[in-house]
């Protein structure tokens, strides 16, 4: 499973499409993944056939794990090339010998560059094995770390590694005030879990377990294996548990993030949008627009970027590390899309500078590709503000969570025909709702106020389009 950055370290392996036997070819696709930003395929980077699928479909593979091996040449009964050379005494020795990376081009995912770092896992510490294979991996480990002479040292002279654990468990240890090169690892690989920064940090807690577990090697049931086991077990009585993993975890997880880091300010207009729902017809007519999705969501979207040009302070991102605000250019207009796996939020590049049919094109083409399950991770990043079209579930609004690192999320609630007060009568019109949630950090309620009522303005008078941009 190649490192492909952001912050990534596990993905999951939603269908292979090849199976031992099969021949393959370079850049040739062999299997589709899911990762915590969206699901893409992950081609074979040699030419062979392949030899074993290490990982059945479904499961959860940490980044380093060997996921498939391919024979690429000579004796089928040779040690695959891709194979991990910790399986036995003589693949150890040879690793040892050998370079720890790999010096040919390495397997990587649909917008990624070539990952440089070893993907090798480390040996867990104080693990019981043959004193041949110890050395060994004391040899591979003093290779990574960069020291000539650890081929021949001791084991218990090898230099101390860097503790292994996820992001996660890192921030938890740090906010706990726990030092991870004190803490003894629980997990699979020598990986350190939340459960292991908890006892550390409550020993009086730990010790009431620590004489059961001390004379065995650590067992402690593991979160990843509880939900692989959830997922296996069918429903039953009157509850299913769902696993939650891919990109519903981390859209969770974001979730989580921007609520508790940014404050938040949402404010509402109602809007007569009757206007724009006439425009809206008449574009579907339009022989310029002809095989483009036209809906209002497209007036909306050229509403806020109208908005954004008249009022640019409010396209920003907060740096927390500089405590600087910084002003965006350009606007990276992102659509929140409801698919199978989750919430996603593509981003439209550069919308500022499409026209209205470059706009409507990008529009459609980000909604098919999101309801495809085709999504880049590219296509995810880079958003300054966004729009959520909740109206499509016949709600009226809503008070929409920012995305991280963005500074205003636009809520369009639906559209319906109300009473309404037009030319001094009650007459039915075409009314909507609008909600604006915005970082209180670095958008104070003026600017916030400005830009909604902007939007509203456009929307209520279409025609504005052309006199304010």
């Amino acid at each position: 499973m190649p490192d492909v950055g952001e912050g990534l370290t596990e993905a999951e392996i939603l269908k292979w499409y090849v199976q031992p036997g099969d021949t393959v070819t370079d850049g040739q696709v062999v299997c589709e993944v899911e990762t915590a930003k969206a699901a893409v395929e992950l081609p074979s980077p040699y030419d062979g056939v392949v030899h074993e699928l290490r990982f059945p479909e479904g499961t959860t593979v940490d980044v380093g794990e060997v996921i498939i091996s391919v024979n690429v040449g000579g004796d089928a009964d040779e040690q695959p090339q891709t194979a991990q050379p910790a399986a036995s005494e003589p693949a150890a020795k040879d690793a040892a010998a050998e370079p720890a990376e790999p010096t040919g081009r390495q397997p990587v995912l649909v917008g990624y560059g070539v990952a440089e770092s070893s993907t090798k896992r480390r040996p867990r510490k104080g693990a019981a094995a043959p004193a041949e294979q110890s050395a060994a991996r004391s040899a591979v480990q003093g290779e990574l770390n960069g020291h000539a002479g650890a081929a021949t040292a001791a084991p218990a002279a090898a230099p101390a590694s860097r503790p292994l654990a996820k992001p996660p468990v890192r921030k938890l240890a740090k906010d706990l005030g726990v030092d991870l090169a004190t803490v003894t690892p629980t997990g699979p690989d020598g990986i350190i879990t939340r459960e292991d920064v908890h006892a550390a940090a409550d020993p009086a807690a730990a010790s009431a377990t620590a004489p059961a577990a001390a004379p065995v090697q650590p067992q402690a049931p593991q979160p990843v294996p509880q939900a692989a086991a959830r997922q296996e077990q069918p429903a039953t009585g009157r509850e299913t548990r769902i696993p939650v993993k891919g990109v519903r975890k981390a859209t969770a997880q974001a979730m989580i993030g921007s609520a508790f880091t940014a404050p938040h300010v949402t404010e509402f207009i109602t809007v007569d949008v009757t206007r724009t729902m006439k425009l809206v017809e008449e574009l579907k007519s339009d022989k310029d627009m002809t095989g483009l999705r036209v809906n209002p969501l497209l007036l909306v979207a050229k509403a806020l970027l109208v908005a954004i040009k008249r009022n640019p302070e409010i396209n920003a991102s907060w740096d927390e590390a500089a405590q600087e605000i910084v002003l965006k250019h350009y606007v990276n207009l992102g659509i929140a899309a409801a698919t199978p796996r989750g919430l996603i939020v593509p981003n439209i590049k550069d919308a500022h500078d499409k026209t209205l049919p470059e706009l409507a094109a990008s529009l459609g083409e980000l909604v098919s590709t999101a309801r495809e399950g085709k999504t880049t991770p590219a296509a995810m990043q880079g958003g300054t503000v966004t729009i959520t079209n909740v109206g499509v579930f016949g709600v009226d609004t809503g008070t929409p969570i920012l995305n991280p690192g963005e500074s205003a999320i636009l809520a369009v609630g639906a559209i319906k025909l109300q009473p309404w007060v037009h030319k001094g009568k009650v007459k039915p019109r075409q009314v909507t709702t609008l909600a604006l949630s915005f970082d209180h950090r670095l958008v104070d309620g003026e600017l916030g106020s400005k830009v909604l009522a902007d939007i509203a303005a456009v929307l209520e008078r279409p025609k504005r389009l052309i006199t304010w941009a």
